[in-house]
């Protein structure tokens, strides 16, 4: 039956527009695909450790030459790999935060990055749909003043497609902030219809991903 790899990243546990999002997106994805399997990462609440110098050398040591801390370091990125790789479809939510990715989700891409394997001339997860939910509590797109500073959908459109060979969407919800912050009080409505139009986007794209996996 078909996979879903779920992803969450936001340090919030409530008031998250990814997680809100995502969930959207996890939820029409369940109903296209009502036999299928769904793994749950949340990075913020059970984060992956950061790449470390065991991770980094696990991947070019031959099994049977690595160090207890290897071996360690490897079983994890194996399991990690492994997700991505039996997944039909994968949903990452992140927030924007100081203008890229949390660092919860950097993590969980170094781990998954494998040279040879998962990244290089033949991905092993090449071609798996993927819908990035990125939210971010401003406005980043063209023509605005802070286009330039826009480092999510930039970066991990390099990173997903450039390394890992997926097929990457972006749902992209903007003043999220508009609510809390004082400052973008003014975008209020701009927010709310940006939210609700990204609910739309991540439960057609669900749909569509889930019509097209269970074929």
């Amino acid at each position: 039956m078909p996979t879903l790899l779920h992803i969450d990243s936001s340090a919030l546990s409530e008031g998250s527009v990814s997680r809100e999002v995502s969930a959207a997106y996890r939820e029409a994805w369940e109903a296209a695909n009502p036999g299928g399997t769904v793994i749950y990462r949340d990075l913020a609440a059970e984060p992956v450790p950061h790449l470390d110098a065991a991770g980094i050398t696990s991947a070019f040591a031959p099994a049977e030459h690595r160090s207890p801390e290897q071996q360690a370091a490897w079983a994890l990125r194996e399991q990690l790999v492994t997700e991505l790789e039996q997944a039909d479809a994968v949903v990452i939510g992140t927030p924007m935060y100081n203008f890229t990715i949390p660092s919860a989700l950097k993590a969980w891409l170094d781990q998954v990055i494998v040279i040879g394997r998962s990244a290089g001339e033949q991905p092993s997860a090449a071609g798996t749909p993927v819908t990035v939910v990125a939210s971010r509590g401003g406005a980043y797109g063209p023509g605005t003043p802070r286009e330039s500073f826009e480092f999510v959908t930039t970066y991990l459109e390099k990173v997903l497609t450039g390394m890992l060979g997926l097929e990457v969407d972006f749902v992209v919800p903007e003043f999220t902030l508009a609510r809390v912050n004082p400052a973008l009080a003014g975008f209020a409505e701009q927010a709310d219809a940006s939210k609700a139009q990204a609910l739309v986007d991540a439960t057609a794209r669900a749909e569509a991903v889930g019509s097209r996996v269970a074929a």
